[in-house]
């Protein structure tokens, strides 16, 4: 009856030390891609970050509430900007080297992709409430939140134009 367990247990070993070996770095050091944000994707990237933290941080500064079209650029604007500083750590600590099996060049341009058309329909939606009559005392605000917002979409679309090029020569080899 021991010998059964014995050779589960081995099983169970060299399962896990497998993947150890497919999961771990290769080196002890730690990669970091410096030129990452000399090219104008990450430039790009970095603009995302910058102005869509603008973007939510003058609105949520408001009564935004009052407003429930707001809800839906706030939601927009927070979601894509983790997302983006997510997207920022994997590019520049070289992740995604690491794992090859996620097929980086398509969820970048899904990524960007989605992020262009959301990030349009809320600057849309904040621009189309932004009134003086509605609320005088945060009209500033939200008249910034949407120049700004128009101002990530572009920046969006940018990246989803690089995003299509990479992904089309990836599919052409």
């Amino acid at each position: 009856m021991e010998e059964p367990q014995r050779a589960r247990s081995h099983t169970v070993t060299t399962t896990a030390s497998s993947f150890a070996e497919n999961f771990s770095t290769s080196s002890s050091s730690f990669a970091y891609d410096r030129e990452f944000l000399r090219t104008l994707p990450g430039l790009l990237i970095v603009a995302e970050i910058v102005l869509g933290l603008l973007v939510w941080t003058l609105i949520a500064g408001t009564e935004y509430f009052r407003v429930p079209a707001f809800g839906w650029v706030m939601f927009v604007a927070v979601f894509y900007w983790v997302l983006t500083v997510f997207f920022l750590i994997i590019y520049i600590t070289m992740t995604y080297t690491r794992i090859p099996q996620v097929p980086w060049t398509t969820v970048g341009l899904c990524f960007n992709g989605s992020a262009f058309i959301l990030y349009l329909s809320a600057a849309v939606v904040d621009a189309s409430s932004v009134s003086p009559e509605r609320d005088s005392h945060n009209f500033n605000s939200w008249a910034a939140s949407s120049f700004f917002a128009f101002l990530v979409t572009i920046c969006y679309a940018g990246n989803t134009y690089f995003s299509f090029i990479a992904w089309r020569s990836r599919t052409i080899q």
